[in-house]
């Protein structure tokens, strides 16, 4: 399979940090690994120092109106999110997002770029949750945390000057997997829903199985040994991945869940497992547009100022997260 140039720049890079392997790593030493947005971070400077000779300027993250940072109360303790508020007036349609990192590694700050360019994009507040995470918390604690945040958004969004009737959840990875878990315990527990779901490669199934697990078993930055050692710090038991709220693709009823936009990388063991979740919505009358990106890998989402093919998954989102704000605009009733 041909890697698309951009994104082979970007691991080259990431390969010249000679980290160690994820998966042989604690999860403490794991959190310090460099990351894809490292690697651009580091491109960014070398290209600066070219072309200033001798000064490397600073390299800036995209700007957003304003960034504030809140606590949401669950049952078990308040949660940190940090609120992204575009230019403007408002009140602002809301993107509930949970970060990626197997629910083990990663934070609010490597996932930055992600919220950042959905805020522009989507002229939406995005409230990025720091669940807790494993091994400390193990499942369900992720998924409790997530459908709290969810829940408090969507009957508080108006204190973040945000539209309580424009509420999407999105998660990328294992964000994703909270994202669509949030959605499925909402309908079980008649919660509160949002409007839209945007799944970005998101994890449907602990079984590993897939034809893409094996076709990209040794794909980077993400690769079948790392997923395997995410599900053993994530799970307390194997045994616990048969449930719905870790693995939705084993979920018997989809249906009534609201509409979601799927987004899948060809060079991913995630792939067809998102592909088949997808699938399974569609089946159960869900609205669902998905969309697989050639050439690409897991994590190029979050890469729109260094990937074309990243700009082009934002805007695919953004036009349908736009269409869901649009039908549930408060200003038309």
């Amino acid at each position: 399979m041909n890697t698309d140039s951009q994104m082979q720049a970007i691991l080259d890079q990431l390969a010249k940090f000679n980290a160690p392997p994820l998966e042989k790593l604690s999860p403490e030493n794991a959190r310090n690994n460099p990351t894809p947005k490292n690697a651009v971070e580091e491109m960014a400077a070398e290209s600066a120092m070219v072309r200033s000779k001798n000064l490397v300027m600073p390299t800036l993250p995209e700007p957003v109106g304003r960034i504030d940072h809140i606590l949401i109360p669950t049952d078990s303790g308040e949660v940190l999110a940090r609120v992204y508020t575009p230019d403007g007036d408002g009140p602002f349609p809301v993107i509930v997002y949970f970060h990626g990192g197997g629910w083990v590694i990663a934070n609010l700050d490597v996932y930055e770029p992600t919220c950042r360019c959905l805020c522009n994009a989507a002229d939406s507040i995005v409230v990025s949750v720091a669940y807790r995470q494993a091994p400390e918390h193990k499942f369900p604690a992720a998924v409790d945390d997530a459908y709290a945040a969810l829940q408090w958004v969507l009957e508080n969004a108006s204190t973040l000057n945000g539209d309580p009737l424009r509420v999407a959840v999105a998660g990328e990875s294992a964000g994703g997997n909270l994202a669509a878990v949030s959605c499925l315990r909402a309908k079980d527990e008649g919660g509160l829903m949002p409007v839209a779901q945007l799944l970005v490669y998101p994890v449907t199934d602990s079984q590993m199985n897939s034809p893409s697990y094996t076709e990209q078993a040794e794909a980077k930055p993400l690769n079948a040994a790392m997923m395997k050692w995410f599900w053993g710090h994530y799970l307390n038991d194997m045994s616990e991945g048969e449930h719905v709220y870790a693995s939705p693709l084993r979920s018997p009823d989809l249906t009534g869940l609201p509409p979601a936009t799927v987004i899948t990388a060809e060079l991913d063991p995630l792939r067809d497992e998102g592909e088949a979740y997808a699938q399974r919505l569609a089946d159960a009358g869900v609205q669902v547009n998905t969309r697989r990106y050639a050439g690409v890998t897991h994590e190029f989402f979050g890469l729109a100022g260094a990937v074309g093919k990243a700009k082009e998954a934002v805007d695919f989102a953004v036009s349908n997260l736009r269409k869901a704000f649009n039908a549930n605009d408060n200003r038309n009733f």
